[in-house]
């Protein structure tokens, strides 16, 4: 069985949009693009050796597969012999759609079940790399292994976040961590299942004329 490993830059205000490039992802007037290359951290690059270096197949959502198609096939210089490992690694893209997959070894995954079936055959872990309207279903569904989190000592403002709407309560356990030279916070996570009961000693709710009131308010919307 495949394991599904995801990995993403994040800043320290919890933002994950366009860390590859100014036009990478505007959407929503987003203007802080290629925030990675500000701080251009060195001490990131034996995670990226750790997920890249070996086999691998890719799982993307729709536009992350868009800016990578766009991208990596056409790139030179430093970069292209990581184009061509990205060619030729197997991609499965996740979308609803019907929109062409023309770059090499692309494939299209309509749901988790298809998903839950790729991970369940033969071949090398699939590893998300941004991608983050992945995440909430993945969760739901199980799926997630691993997670390793690149958090930069930056923050940037409006942007989207690794996690976003439908996300499901639960826990995750630190297996690894480290700190490198530039302040950027290395995290790898294991999800271990749903948030425990509240303990039966944690303290209870205040009754106070106040708090009543401000029970009120917040019910009301007016808080």
């Amino acid at each position: 069985m495949r394991r599904i490993i995801g990995a993403a830059f994040v800043t320290l205000d919890g933002v994950i949009q366009g860390p590859g490039g100014p036009t990478e992802d505007t959407t929503g007037g987003f203007d802080q693009g290629g925030w990675v290359f500000k701080l251009d951290d060195e001490g990131i690059n034996p995670v990226l050796e750790s997920l890249f270096g070996g086999d691998y197949a890719l799982l993307l959502g729709r536009r992350t597969y868009d800016i990578f198609a766009a991208y990596w096939p056409y790139v030179t210089g430093a970069e292209a012999g990581l184009g061509e490992a990205f060619t030729r690694a197997d991609k499965f893209v996740m979308t609803r759609g019907d929109q062409p997959l023309g770059w090499k070894n692309s494939h299209r995954l309509s749901s988790m079940a298809d998903l839950a079936a790729v991970k369940a055959g033969n071949g090398p872990d699939l590893v998300i790399q941004g991608s983050s309207t992945l995440y909430p279903a993945l969760l739901a569904a199980g799926l997630l292994d691993r997670l390793t989190l690149m958090t930069y000592a930056l923050t940037v403002g409006p942007g989207k976040r690794l996690f976003g709407q439908g996300t499901p309560p639960g826990m995750l356990r630190l297996v690894e961590h480290t700190i490198t030279p530039k302040g950027t916070v290395i995290t790898t996570f294991e999800p271990v299942g749903a948030l425990p009961p509240m303990p039966a000693d944690a303290p209870e709710p205040s009754t106070s004329a106040l708090e009543a009131e401000r029970q009120a308010r917040m019910k009301a919307g007016t808080w």
